[in-house]
């Protein structure tokens, strides 16, 4: 094991200019990631110079076995924590070879409208806070919990230390520095409520960028814990009962929010997030009417409410920006499992393209 070690940790900068490179993109179920690795003849910093590649979309449920190829379009760079040296991750979407967007090519739609000019001028922000649950690989239930059994309840657990509290550390430290090491805008980290669950924060991102990083940062994890021998979970409610669901909570300001003035430019905004309730909820990840429930810091998912500090509500608005009368919002709704190509994209629209009839 000592000699594999050592063979994964080479440094090929001492040996030769040639990088590998690790291209990811998003599977057919639209929340699964593959990837594959290439060697490229020396270092790359812009995804423009990287080649297009391909895939069997038959393999991945993106397309037939009589006309299977896929073509990947890098679209942003990572360093890569596993390999490291120069060598990358490459997040791509994904295109038929006439060149159309396949149906799970979410980002295609979302570059779209984060390149209009109006929502370009406001320079929409995210931070994305990302929660989710480590499984215990061969019974699937949380880590930390009594297999077949549950542990005490809720109450000690949210942001605890301790080794009858706190399940899973070293893999969630493992991911933090790897994101920061790849250049992911990871601005924190902290135990949830749930035992065995946990939730990292991407962000402040401004606009497509913010669905790269949080894409990549889910790979990582999904790497990280490939290999300590524990499942990734992003299901919205794991366990049924007196537990927390998972989320991904996602906080959004404009220029205008920020700006003297923004908690009016706040209160529309939110307004219109009111007048398309339904059409968000639908976007926001599956499952998620068995998380919003009105209970567990939730709202219920057929009513739309905001509120200053109120985690019951649809939407949260912090004191610090009604003293401030600018700042941001965090809508509540979408789940764990979302796609944040579509629910920043739709924020986006909704509060600055959409008219209300």
């Amino acid at each position: 094991m000592a000699v594999l070690t050592d063979l994964i940790n080479l440094n090929l900068s001492d040996r030769t200019d040639k990088i590998i490179a690790e291209y990811i993109w998003i599977g057919g179920s639209g929340l699964d990631l593959r990837s594959k690795a290439r060697t490229l003849p020396g270092p790359v910093s812009d995804p423009s110079k990287l080649p297009q590649w391909n895939y069997d979309g038959s393999s991945t449920g993106q397309a037939l076995g009589q006309d299977s190829e896929v073509i990947l379009h890098p679209q942003a760079i990572f360093r890569d924590p596993f390999r490291r040296g120069n060598n990358i991750l490459v997040m791509c979407d994904c295109y038929t070879p006439a060149g159309e967007p396949i149906p799970t090519n979410k980002r295609y739609s979302a570059a779209k409208i984060f390149s209009h000019p109006n929502v370009n001028a406001e320079e929409p922000w995210y931070g994305i806070e990302q929660e989710y649950t480590l499984l215990q690989k061969d019974v699937k239930w949380p880590l930390g919990w009594p297999v077949g059994g549950y542990p005490g309840p809720q109450g000690p657990y949210y942001c605890s230390a301790g080794a009858d509290k706190s399940f899973g550390r070293d893999i969630v430290d493992a991911h933090y520095k790897a994101c920061l090491y790849a250049g992911i805008s990871i601005s924190g980290i902290n135990g949830e409520v749930m035992p065995g669950q946990w939730e990292f924060q991407v962000g402040p991102v401004v606009g497509i960028s913010s669905g790269d990083q949080l894409w990549v940062a889910r790979y990582i994890l999904e790497r990280i814990t490939e290999i300590a021998g524990v499942v990734l979970s992003l299901d919205p409610k794991p366990i049924e009962g007196d537990w927390n669901g998972a989320g991904a909570h996602t906080n959004y300001s404009t220029k205008s929010m920020r700006s003297d003035g923004g908690f009016e430019a706040i209160k529309k905004a939110i307004e219109k997030l009111k007048l398309r309730h339904k059409e968000h909820i639908s976007a926001y990840g599956e499952g998620n009417e068995r998380r919003l429930t009105g209970r567990h810091e939730t709202a219920d998912i057929n009513t739309f409410s905001w509120g200053v500090a109120n985690r019951g509500a649809s939407v949260r608005v912090g004191r610090e920006t009604e003293k401030d009368g600018k700042g941001y919002f965090e809508d509540r709704r979408p789940a764990s499992n979302m796609d944040p190509y579509v629910v920043t994209s739709l924020i986006a629209e909704t509060t600055i393209l959409w008219k209300p009839a």
